[in-house]
């Protein structure tokens, strides 16, 4: 029986393989095998990469011989508390969490710890709360990096280019990789902002001002349109920082009504992340210029990779113990690499299987 009070993460690096998964996802379901019980919780079906997820993660347990249980709380904070409440009464193994509301689970995280059920936190970290044991994720400052690198190199900042204006957008504020991401960002984009060869003409730099709940596109394109209507009707937008390609999607949509994506007024350097279907063909489209690939069936693997350590009394392999702290404890951690991926080698995509060639057509 698994006890979160004697269970050490080992500080090794852990070796992850990729598992054949689809692109499909369906919620609640389980498989007939004889193994443990193990309860996923995903944050929506709104975003391509969730539904990715889900199915990813139940494959991976299903081949290891685990029953599953995976529900989707759909953007509702209470909502997805309910659905976890309901695996620990039903005697889940263990609970794989992507929360919604990365402060609203602390209640419901307690009855697990009560139930003696593992917790791991899957690619957002849960905070305020000693009940939670692993967190698996990709490096998400690393992503807010790659994405600065990518306006930087191609606006010619650091060969003196400018002033060039820029809009900058963050994630949902109640979800922690949403700092990190912006964090990240910062670090090579404040020098530029420093210097004013990056100029923001709406003023909103501070994370608080620039975030979208739950990371909804058209709640970005309504931002940006009014950005777009207070701040540039005589200037013109070089280039968006964008944390997701929804996001991205939403920036694209008010750039568009507003007059961009013409041989006079071009569309400006936009980024995005998560390597959705339809950003990726935004991209070769030469419309949205940057994405950040994340192969979450790697992120899927680590997690039931993790879980089926702990279940079978075996010291998870953990690549950092002590930097991720959710205000209560370090969790450890397992942290994947993110990769840039433009018109130049979205190529990468298909060679991995994430997307066949005809999808990208």
């Amino acid at each position: 029986m698994f006890n979160r009070r004697t269970v050490l993460a080992g500080g090794a690096s852990l070796a992850l393989t990729l598992s054949a998964c689809g692109k499909d996802s369906e919620s609640g379901s389980e498989d007939s095998s004889e193994g443990g019980t193990v309860g996923i919780a995903m944050p929506t079906r709104s975003s391509e990469r969730w539904l990715t997820d889900g199915k990813s993660v139940v494959e991976g347990l299903k081949a290891r011989g685990y029953k599953t249980k995976l529900v989707y709380g759909d953007d509702d904070p209470k909502a997805q508390v309910s659905q976890i409440e309901k695996l620990v009464q039903q005697g889940v193994d263990a609970l794989i969490i992507a929360a919604i509301d990365n402060r609203s689970l602390n209640g419901v995280l307690q009855q697990a710890a009560d139930a003696d059920i593992p917790v791991i936190s899957y690619d957002r970290l849960i905070l305020g709360t000693k009940n939670v044991d692993y967190y698996v994720s990709f490096d998400n400052e690393m992503v807010g990096l790659i994405q600065a690198h990518h306006i930087i190199a191609k606006l010619g900042l650091e060969d003196g280019k400018g002033p060039f204006n820029i809009e900058l957008f963050a994630g949902s504020p109640d979800d922690n990789n949403t700092k990190y991401f912006f964090d990240g960002s910062m670090t090579h984009l404040q020098p530029f902002l420093d210097s004013r060869q990056l100029v923001v003409q709406s003023g909103e730099t501070e994370l608080k001002q620039i975030t979208t709940p739950r990371w909804d596109g058209p709640t970005a394109q309504k931002r940006m349109s009014g950005i777009l209507t207070k701040w540039y009707r005589s200037e013109r937008v070089d280039a968006v920082l964008s944390p997701y390609d929804g996001i991205s999607r939403g920036v694209l949509s008010a750039l568009k009504s507003g007059g961009y994506g013409s041989d006079i007024k071009p569309l400006p350097v936009i980024t995005g992340q998560d390597a959705e279907l339809a950003s990726v063909r935004s991209i070769i489209a030469g419309q949205q210029s940057q994405t950040v690939y994340k192969d979450v069936r790697l992120l899927a693997e680590a997690a039931t990779t993790m879980v089926d350590d702990i279940l079978k009394d075996r010291v998870p392999w953990v690549d950092d113990s002590t930097s991720y702290k959710n205000g209560v404890k370090a969790v450890p951690a397992v942290l994947l690499q993110p990769e840039d991926i433009d018109k130049t080698n979205y190529d990468t995509l298909v060679a991995d299987g994430y997307f066949t060639a005809d999808e990208l057509k």
